[in-house]
């Protein structure tokens, strides 16, 4: 366990300081990076619930099958 712990501080301390980069070194102002980001977040956000709606869809069906005799 202590080498998950590890890899997960490592990718969260080096997802910061990428973060941290971009944000310096970025050509864009602020509100625009700022906006860009929260239109990335709401695409990934809507299509992980696209996702989750097809497989639970996709469950259920096999769920309904799996009880008919």
């Amino acid at each position: 366990m202590s080498k998950f712990w590890s890899f997960t501080a490592g990718a969260l301390s080096g997802a910061l300081v990428g973060g941290v980069v971009t944000l310096l070194f970025t050509p864009k102002s602020g509100d625009d990076l700022i906006a860009d980001a929260e239109a990335r977040w709401n695409a990934a956000v809507d299509e992980a619930n696209r996702a989750k709606e097809e497989k639970r869809q996709e469950l259920e069906m096999e769920f309904e099958m799996g009880k008919q005799p």
